[in-house]
Order: C-alpha cells, then sequence, then structure tokens
C-alpha cells in the first residue's frame, strides 16, 4: 500500500534572483520508531542575480520534515521516497518548494485475536449481569408479595398494642382475615371469643372483605 503525504514551504531567498540555473532535492528521511518518518529535504542548486549576469551563484536550504503514521499500519517494509517535486520563483524573492513524499509498503495489522476474544467476553458478561439483575428483581417482587400480609399484620399489631395498658394486653393473637362468607357473630363463634374483646382491638362497623382482625386469647 502507498501513501503520498505533500509537502510545501516558502522559502524567502537572501538575495533576488533573475533566474535559477539548476536545482535538485536530496532526503534524509527514513523511519526513526515503529510510526515515526523523520529527516530533511536538501534544496540545493545555482542562479543568475541579473539575466545579463555571468555569474553564478550557489544555494542551498535544509528543510525539516516529520510525520506520524497511524499505529494501525505495520511499517516493518516502509520505503520512504520522493515521488514528485516542483519550485515557482515568485517576485525574485520567493522560492516555494512543492514536494510529494510517497510511504510504500503500508500493511494494515491484522485483527489481533485477543481483541475478538475479550469485546465477546464483554458481551457474555453484560448478558450474564443482566440476567441476574432480573433475577433479583423477580425475586424481590415474589419476595415482596410473600412478605405484604406479614408487614402489615406487624405494623397493625404494634398500633393497637401500643394503645393498651400492660395489665390489659394479651399474651397470644391471631390475625383473622375476612371472607366473603364472613360475619362478626361467625367470626365470633369461630374463635370463641366475646364481643367486647373482638371490639377492644378492631373496628366492626364496617368488615370488608380483605381486613384484617386481631383475635385475642388469653394464656393459661
Amino acid at each position: 500500500m502507498k501513501k503520498i503525504v505533500p509537502f510545501k514551504k516558502d522559502i524567502t531567498l537572501e538575495t533576488n534572483i533573475s533566474e535559477i540555473s539548476s536545482i535538485s532535492l536530496e532526503h534524509t528521511l527514513k523511519l526513526k520508531e515503529e510510526n515515526l518518518v523523520s529527516g530533511e529535504f536538501i534544496i540545493s542548486g545555482t542562479y543568475k542575480m541579473t539575466e545579463a549576469s555571468l555569474n553564478i551563484d550557489s544555494f542551498e536550504y535544509k528543510l525539516p520534515f516529520d510525520i506520524s503514521i497511524d499505529q494501525k499500519y505495520d511499517t516493518t517494509d516502509l520505503d520512504v521516497d520522493i515521488n514528485d517535486f516542483y519550485y515557482e520563483v515568485t517576485n525574485g524573492e520567493i522560492l516555494s518548494i512543492n514536494i510529494e513524499v510517497v510511504l510504500d509498503g503500508l500493511e494494515e495489522k491484522p485483527e489481533k485475536e485477543e481483541s475478538r476474544v475479550t469485546e465477546e467476553k464483554v458481551e457474555t458478561l453484560e448478558d450474564t449481569r443482566e440476567e441476574i439483575q432480573q433475577n433479583q428483581t423477580v425475586q424481590m417482587v415474589s419476595n415482596e408479595e410473600m412478605t405484604n400480609e406479614e408487614v402489615d399484620t406487624d405494623n397493625t399489631v404494634k398500633s393497637i398494642f401500643e394503645d393498651l395498658d400492660e395489665n390489659e394486653r394479651y399474651a397470644v393473637y391471631k390475625v383473622h382475615i375476612v371472607t366473603e362468607n364472613d360475619t362478626t357473630e361467625s367470626i365470633i363463634q369461630e374463635y370463641e371469643i366475646n364481643r367486647e374483646d373482638l371490639e377492644a382491638y378492631n373496628d366492626l362497623t364496617d368488615l370488608k372483605i380483605g381486613d384484617k382482625l386481631i383475635i385475642p386469647s388469653h394464656e393459661n
């Protein structure tokens, strides 16, 4: 694979010139590091100050050049050379240099197997983590459904018992959930308690299905 890298530089000449008699380009570019090409362009030649001048003077300029190569390329077989070179003199005092550097032998590095394996492991880990989170959510919902009745019962019992004197408290109690066929009388008969004891712990004015009743009993 080849890559063309353009380079442009305007050089202000030390003296005005009328004509460049000769010009040449050399370079010291080479791969200094795995991904760095560095060196100099050496521009040299001869010129006349005026058209009628018989004297020919020389010039030489060294132009530094550095270029970084993308890490995705293998530079083991890299060859650095000049693809094209041209110049222009403006107003007898500016020497415009245009150079095309060719980087030959570049090859894209193959994708590492280890990278693909790592990506697959990451995806698998994310899938597993998501599955665990979903299972934990389901478990939390299930546990909440199972314990709601227990939590509600405990809060009800605590609220009622805090209002009673120490001597009025019962040592044993039960919780009864009102069903469709329940009445106050049927509940009294079922648990063999009197109405006054039941009313001491519960509001019996408007029983509804699902209501929780505290059923007290003395511990012998």
